[in-house]
């Protein structure tokens, strides 16, 4: 199998200094081969400043990942900057956004089996020309998608959830719910869940808008006007689909016995439960992409970038994550 590319992230955050710690715990954590684009400096300093023996080799060919990577992290390219964590700039965003395009391209060409991108700044990458909500959407348009094609999944060992709408004002989210959205999600989920989770027979719960879901109209007809529709259209083409349940009772312990993924309404109603659950080892999957994609289910924290309090456990989540669903998608393929 080829191996996995890691784009960089935000030079002054916690990227490096985790992609350092994942790489320094690759044998006990089983991670696959994998290379880094550009940001060979940083990843030095990073894990200078961690108290890890690391050693960075330089390359030009990503093929040879597998006969550099038990002695060192391969990265490719020369690009670089002099970072001080905790203090992003725009030679970094910069760099991270370099990173991200071309660790992209090379899962494109066949080149890698799959992206695991490290937490990027936006506010940062917006002053180098980034125009697009997070790197979810930045992918679905470089795959030649529509962005309601991409869906982007949180997935823990407690909880996978997906977000049906993701970076909008609250106060936006009841407009931008419709039928066909709902179902359009929900195919993808299921498709995702049996082809690159191995879940032969996909159980989705869909959570409600508004509290007690709505209680029969009381708190509002979203559920009843929009989301059962749409639940009784998946229902029909064989999807094992249920809800809208009220969110609040969704993800006790038994109730996550009853289902493989939850949809849920907006952001904050997905990640607030699978971060209290699994915030040290939470992934954020896209679904939907010709290219496998994960990521850490966690931001940049600049506040603490350099100061050796990072843990690593979500990015040595999204590397496993990857190089599981990459070899799922080979075996497939073979088959």
């Amino acid at each position: 199998m080829a191996p996995l590319a890691v784009s960089l992230g935000d030079p002054a955050g916690i990227g490096p200094e985790i992609i350092a710690e994942s790489w320094a715990r690759r044998q006990e954590s089983g991670i696959a081969p994998f290379f880094v684009v550009g940001g060979a400096s940083v990843l030095a300093e990073a894990a200078r400043r961690r108290g890890l023996a690391v050693e960075i080799e330089v390359m030009s060919d990503p093929a040879k990942t597998v006969l550099v990577f038990d002695r060192a992290i391969p990265v490719l390219g020369t690009e670089d900057v002099a970072a001080t964590p905790g203090k992003p700039d725009e030679p970094g965003a910069a760099l991270a956004l370099h990173s991200l395009a071309e660790a992209t391209r090379y899962c494109l060409l066949g080149a890698s089996a799959g992206l695991v991108t490290a937490p990027i700044g936006k506010a940062q990458l917006a002053t180098v020309g980034f125009e697009y909500p997070g790197q979810t959407e930045f992918l679905a348009e470089v795959c030649g998608l529509a962005p309601d094609d991409a869906v982007m999944m949180l997935a823990g060992p407690s909880l996978r959830a997906v977000p049906l709408t993701v970076h909008c004002a609250l106060a936006d989210v009841p407009g931008r719910l419709s039928q066909e959205l709902i179902t359009c999600r929900v195919r993808i989920v299921a498709a995702a869940l049996a082809h690159d989770f191995g879940i032969a027979e996909p159980r989705i719960a869909v959570c409600g808008l508004n509290p007690h879901a709505g209680e029969n109209g009381r708190f509002g007809d979203e559920e009843a006007r929009i989301i059962a529709p749409a639940i009784e259209t998946l229902v029909a083409e064989g999807i094992a689909v249920t809800g809208p349940h009220p969110a609040d009772a969704l993800f006790t312990p038994r109730a996550r016995q009853t289902y493989d993924a939850a949809l849920a309404m907006y952001h904050d109603q997905a990640l607030v439960p699978l971060k209290a659950l699994d915030f040290d080892e939470g992934v954020n999957v896209t679904l939907g992409l010709p290219i496998v994609r994960t990521s850490p289910d966690h931001g940049t924290a600049f506040d603490i970038a350099g100061r050796g309090l990072a843990e690593p456990g979500a990015m040595i989540a999204a590397l496993k994550m990857a190089g599981e669903i990459a070899a799922r998608r080979k075996h497939a393929l073979a088959g």
